[in-house]
């Protein structure tokens, strides 16, 4: 679509300039503006609809097919105002008009342009994403959210969250809150369909650990027969060097 915006936007050029230089009577005036007037109406209410249903469902393809229709609309409605200003005995206005379409349907153009790149790289509103942190941060249990990344998959958003937990926390307990976070997203997030939760200890409340000569002690108790024999000879041996 963005291709055939930029060819309208080409041809609407260079007829511009071809008038210019080789200047003609408008004829048929009347027929000109009704047949201008239907056809801009009819790709306004097409374009609005295609652009309404892309964002809803999150097509940049048919967002940008709603902007394809629109500059057809564009182009019906220079014929129109050159036809009026052919009949008010201005004849040079069929190519100026038509100059000044051919620069908005480049507008246009760069819009389809950029939406669709943005697709193509993955590229997602910045306000999403901090919605998506809003919601996270709202869940209870959630001391901190540490990365937040959104990414589109065909019409649909997919989440990569990392989230920091108490430390305190089970690991059952840090699995529940792991799915309420992909719950809340899911339905706090418009078309965002799955969510990836990654919980950690939160560096604020996590303990420090000790070892003690018990600990060790009862490490090594659990260790096969073999692995004491080897431990044991290294220390016979370190006590004989010495």
């Amino acid at each position: 679509m963005v291709v055939l915006i930029a060819a309208s936007s080409a041809y609407a050029g260079y007829e511009a300039v071809m008038r210019f230089l080789h200047p003609s009577d408008v004829r048929n005036v009347g027929v000109l503006i009704a047949a201008g007037v239907i056809g801009f109406l009819g790709n306004e209410i097409v374009a609005q609809y295609r652009i309404r249903t892309g964002r809803r469902i999150g097509s940049a393809a048919l967002i940008a097919d709603g902007l394809h229709a629109r500059t057809d609309g564009f182009t019906s409605l220079a014929v129109v105002l050159s036809a009026v200003g052919a009949w008010l005995g201005f004849p040079l206005a069929d190519p100026i008009i038509g100059l000044l379409i051919t620069i908005a349907i480049l507008f246009v153009l760069r819009d389809a342009a950029r939406e669709v790149y943005r697709r193509l790289m993955d590229a997602v509103d910045p306000a999403l994403v901090d919605q998506a942190e809003e919601v996270i941060r709202s869940t209870p249990g959630v001391v901190e959210v540490t990365g937040v990344q959104l990414r589109w998959v065909g019409h649909a958003l997919r989440a990569e969250a990392r989230i920091a937990v108490d430390s305190d926390l089970s690991l059952i307990e840090a699995h529940h809150l792991s799915h309420q976070v992909e719950h809340d997203l899911v339905h706090g997030v418009r078309r965002l369909t799955t969510a990836t939760i990654h919980a950690e200890p939160s560096p604020t409340t996590q303990p420090q650990p000790t070892t003690s000569s018990a600990t060790t002690t009862n490490l090594l108790s659990r260790r096969p027969a073999s692995t004491q024999c080897v431990l044991r000879s290294c220390h016979v041996g370190l006590d004989a060097f010495w």
